[in-house]
């Protein structure tokens, strides 16, 4: 629930930038009316029930981007103590990986 109060406004092409997301991708918890109380809508498998909620096309994107980002183990263990340095490894990182996608080098 912090992570959702710590969103930056979503922008938009037209428009007041939006204060929160119109929904909520996430695994199997606990906070399903929390995130219904603050009006976004979850889209959260409920626990119990079976793997086949059809999350999973996106949770793929998601893994697959934390795969991407712990090929540097610089990320991967975390040694900086300050979030600014931290953030722009993570910033440094992302550019890297999308130099290497555009350019065709694995």
């Amino acid at each position: 629930m912090p992570l959702l109060d710590k969103l930056a406004p979503i922008r938009s092409r037209v428009g007041r930038p939006r204060s929160r997301p119109d929904c909520l991708l996430a695994d199997r918890g606990k906070y399903r009316r929390l995130v219904w109380k603050r009006g976004v809508k979850p889209h959260i498998a409920r626990r119990g029930t079976h793997h086949g909620s059809g999350l999973g096309v996106h949770r793929y994107v998601v893994e697959r981007t934390t795969g991407l980002l712990h090929w540097f183990r610089r990320l991967r263990i975390r040694w900086e103590i300050r979030d600014d340095i931290h953030q722009a490894f993570m910033t440094l990182t992302a550019a890297i990986i999308c130099r290497r996608r555009l350019s065709g080098v694995r």
